[in-house]
């Protein structure tokens, strides 16, 4: 389960560069701010795909699908 602080650092990134969203599949990745990939993966989602792994391109840290729903509530889209 992530931390309410591991939230907030998230949070705070959201308007950050230099993220990448990893799809499943033959779909291109994109690169771009935490919430373009975000609302990528949550778009990928409601399409009925698999939402993908989002990575910080300099470091490769990577947000487990519970990151990523935590971000999408946020955000205020439907999970």
């Amino acid at each position: 389960m992530t931390s309410k602080g591991k939230r907030d650092d998230l949070v705070n990134q959201l308007t950050s560069p230099g993220w990448r969203l990893i799809p499943t599949g033959i779909d291109p990745a994109v690169e771009g701010t935490l919430e373009d990939m975000a609302r990528a993966a949550h778009a990928r989602k409601q399409g009925g795909k698999h939402p993908g792994a989002i990575q910080r391109a300099e470091d490769a840290l990577e947000l487990d699908l519970f990151d990523l729903e935590q971000l999408w509530w946020h955000l205020g889209l439907p999970t």
